[in-house]
């Protein structure tokens, strides 16, 4: 009885063994991982930003322009005054 337990033991081992050599033979000849989930991923993240600043411009000019005491908005960038000052 337990020689036959030995046996099945050893004969596990060696088939386990025997697969590791086999599957570390054939990887390098696999296909590369897609990478359509990563690039999927990257994409729906940008266009989540976009909509997010989207919305966030918009409640920032609803908010400035509907509330009568609220100071002016800021310029756009590039139209600094000292700019044409610095023209004369």
């Amino acid at each position: 009885m337990t020689s036959r337990f030995w046996r099945w033991y050893a004969d596990r081992q060696f088939n386990r063994w025997e697969k590791t050599v086999l599957w570390d033979m054939v990887e390098p000849y696999r296909p590369p991982r897609s990478f359509a989930p990563l690039v999927g991923t990257y994409v729906a993240a940008f266009y989540t930003g976009v909509v997010a600043s989207a919305v966030t411009e918009q409640l920032y000019k609803v908010t400035i322009l509907s509330s009568p005491t609220a100071p002016p908005p800021p310029p756009p960038p590039g139209s600094f005054p000292l700019r044409s000052l610095a023209a004369r």
